[in-house]
């Protein structure tokens, strides 16, 4: 088939890639014509584990193109994502949806013959409507069908999550568009992936409704760590024990930092915006986001608890500073509010991430990049292990430090205490 993906952030690109590796002839759209010609390179402006591979060997193929025409592209394909960034608005907590609505104004003049036009932005209900509206002032209902079909990557495992989906979410009131797509993804369904057909409400509900569930399970063992830790309980042994009921499941039952990145933020704040739209109250979501912005509080709180309120001219190292491992993103991180404040308290503090500098913090006093693991612990008083990359999981302190006073806060609980406290270094834990 042939397919249009207007945006080449995470989803459009991912997601036109592997399409494209699927056998379809796919073309990745952008305004930003630096980001396209980089492409037609092989240069990828997001790190996701193994799509560089899959973009070179597609371009080669011919199955992938990238463009800046908009409109010749859209008349090209028969199937078009709309693929744009929803953004939380400025001053509130609803999602900015003028990128799907200008990209549907621009469709509307490009439509030559029947189009399936689908959101696959993450978007409030509703909007399907609003985009059909815009699109029907210009072109006729018989030659396009809004579909809903919303995307469930993580980041960090965005090809194996595409490839290998737990299921593919069909929002349509259109019958011919249902099969033309399930045909689509027939592939991914021979493989096991459930095929949900619904309507388009339905749809754009069920992706708000799957991240603030997800999101409510991280800050539910968060809070619970936070009562471990009274308690001298392992929230190990509390995740694993309320993990094994196959009502709840083990996933997203790890504490840690505040969750983070470009859904869990933005779609459990526009989910509530919506409720309060159709005058509903969503008290358990209102509560979960509350929890969560005041996590970085908590975690602030417990290093200054760790260092006996002296932190000014305290080395401090940060291993991993993005939200979480095998992503570049550094949207809603912990380390965004951590590390300036510590700044602030006069701390010294060198970070490593395997994604390399960052911007975020190249204006704050006494913060440096290092360029690998040793460089960062040298002569440091704490080691925060913020984010849980492979990298840090075998780490040998005493192979790195000579300080015998080194304090190790383990934020991702990645270490075993005893193992840490055998090499004669104090450890901290989340919950434990």
């Amino acid at each position: 088939m042939k397919l249009c993906m207007i945006g080449t952030g995470y989803v459009g690109l991912v997601s036109g890639v592997c399409f494209a590796d699927l056998g379809n002839d796919v073309i990745c759209v952008d305004k930003d014509n630096n980001k396209i010609n980089n492409l037609k390179k092989g240069i990828i402006p997001i790190y996701e584990p193994g799509l560089e591979e899959l973009v070179l060997k597609n371009y080669k193929n011919n199955r992938l193109n990238f463009s800046t025409n908009l409109k010749e592209s859209i008349k090209k394909s028969d199937i078009v994502f709309v693929c744009v960034g929803t953004p939380t608005r400025r001053n509130s907590n609803s999602a900015d949806l003028s990128q799907v609505y200008s990209v549907a104004k621009e469709i509307s003049k490009s439509i030559n013959k029947f189009k399936i036009i689908i959101n696959k932005s993450t978007v409030p209900v509703t909007t399907g409507d609003e985009v059909e509206k815009i699109i029907a002032k210009k072109v006729s209902r018989k030659y396009f069908s809004v579909v809903s079909n919303p995307e469930f990557l993580r980041e960090g495992e965005a090809i194996r999550d595409f490839i290998y989906p737990d299921r593919v979410v069909i929002g349509s009131n259109d019958v011919k568009s249902k099969k033309i797509l399930k045909n689509l993804y027939s592939p991914l369904i021979s493989k096991g992936a459930k095929f949900l057909s619904t309507n388009r409400r339905a749809a754009e509900l069920i992706k708000y409704a799957s991240n603030a569930f997800l999101a409510t399970k991280i800050t539910f063992i968060n809070e619970i760590a936070n009562l471990c830790e009274k308690t001298e309980i392992d929230v190990e042994d509390i995740s694993i024990g309320i993990g094994l009921d196959k009502r709840i499941g083990s996933r997203f039952l790890r504490a840690g930092p505040a969750y983070g990145g470009s859904c869990f933020p933005k779609d459990t704040k526009a989910i509530v915006s919506t409720a309060d739209k159709f005058k509903t109250n969503l008290s358990v979501i209102k509560s979960v986001i509350k929890s969560n912005q005041i996590r970085s509080d908590i975690l602030q709180k417990r290093v200054n608890l760790i260092l006996k309120n002296k932190v000014k001219n305290k080395k401090i190292s940060f291993l991993g500073v993005t939200f979480k491992a095998n992503t570049d993103d550094m949207r809603d991180s912990s380390s965004l509010k951590l590390i300036p404040y510590l700044s602030r308290r006069g701390a010294q503090i060198k970070y490593y991430d395997p994604t390399g500098f960052k911007k975020e913090f190249s204006k704050l006093k006494n913060v440096e990049f290092s360029q690998s693991i040793q460089d960062s612990i040298k002569g440091s008083d704490l080691i925060v292990i913020h984010t849980e990359w492979n990298d840090f999981k075998s780490i040998n302190f005493r192979k790195f430090s000579k300080n015998k006073k080194l304090i190790i806060y383990d934020m991702r609980n990645i270490f075993s205490p005893d193992k840490i406290k055998k090499m004669g270094f104090k450890y901290f834990g989340i919950g434990r």
